[in-house]
């Protein structure tokens, strides 16, 4: 009895697991296909530059997604990754990192300039 009892919790743990990987699959191909079509921000809510962005792109009506990457430590892995993939060094990394029409760009110095980069 004790292994038939088993046999049924092991495969219900190993159907949810498998149900639960391609639902996770979808869920990253819409997010994916969501990201594409906005202006992505990796930032921090402790840094000035990344809330003065934020509300900059609120204030000229443009639409994008924000990711703490204090709080989400997976969009935090997500931006290095990019980063990397760039061939942007991440040992001087300066929030906010952007992520537009398939390039990235940070603020690197010039805030102003960094904002005007924003719109083109």
């Amino acid at each position: 009895m004790k292994a038939f009892i088993f046999s049924i919790v092991f495969i219900v743990v190993l159907v949810n697991a498998s149900f639960g990987q391609v639902l996770q699959q979808a869920s990253d191909a819409a997010t994916t296909k969501k990201e594409l079509k906005k202006m992505i921000v990796y930032g921090s809510d402790t840094c000035h530059f990344c809330l003065d962005t934020k509300a900059y792109l609120k204030e000229i009506k443009i639409d994008f997604i924000y990711y703490d990457v204090d709080i989400n430590l997976l969009k935090q892995r997500e931006m290095l990754i990019k980063l990397q993939k760039a061939g942007i060094p991440v040992d001087n990394l300066s929030l906010p990192v952007i992520h537009m029409n398939g390039k990235l760009f940070m603020n690197d110095g010039n805030f102003n300039t960094f904002l005007k980069r924003l719109i083109d």
